[in-house]
């Protein structure tokens, strides 16, 4: 396995440790599971973990930025944001209807109480990483 550099900005550990107990516990995971992703793809060495309208943000060079987020508005929930001009979540919605929830074209919603649905949102993670490689292909290549 590779090693990956990921490049986190010290303002994100703050916004982690400003969630309540049981949300950073969530958010924690899924922030493990995109470096995870990004690490098992072979052509990303590099990934950016920083703030994008507060929120924890990834980026690598051949992608699309994922921000991850709770907030207290919705709080028993918490969401993986995506550009909403990509065909990033029409796609996730046509490979993973009955597997996750979506809001409008720029989100995956999760549920605090629920586990989090480790392979969907592999694949999910892994084409919004790739996603100026995968664009052109049917379903991205998912």
């Amino acid at each position: 396995m590779k090693n990956l550099a990921v490049k986190t900005d010290p303002r994100v550990e703050s916004v982690f440790n400003n969630y309540p107990d049981s949300v950073r516990k969530k958010m924690t995971s899924l922030r493990e599971l995109i470096i995870e992703t990004a690490n098992d793809i072979e052509d990303i060495t590099h990934l950016e973990e920083t703030l994008k309208w507060g929120e924890p943000s990834y980026l690598t060079k051949k992608g699309s930025t994922i921000r991850i987020n709770w907030s207290p508005k919705n709080p028993v929930q918490y969401a993986m944001y995506f550009q909403c001009t990509s065909r990033l979540v029409s796609t996730f919605r046509t490979v993973y209807k009955n597997v996750l929830d979506f809001e409008g074209k720029r989100a995956i919603v999760l549920q605090l109480k629920e586990e989090l649905p480790k392979e969907a949102l592999k694949d999910c993670i892994a084409a919004a990483l790739t996603y100026h490689k995968v664009k052109h292909l049917p379903l991205l290549g998912m």
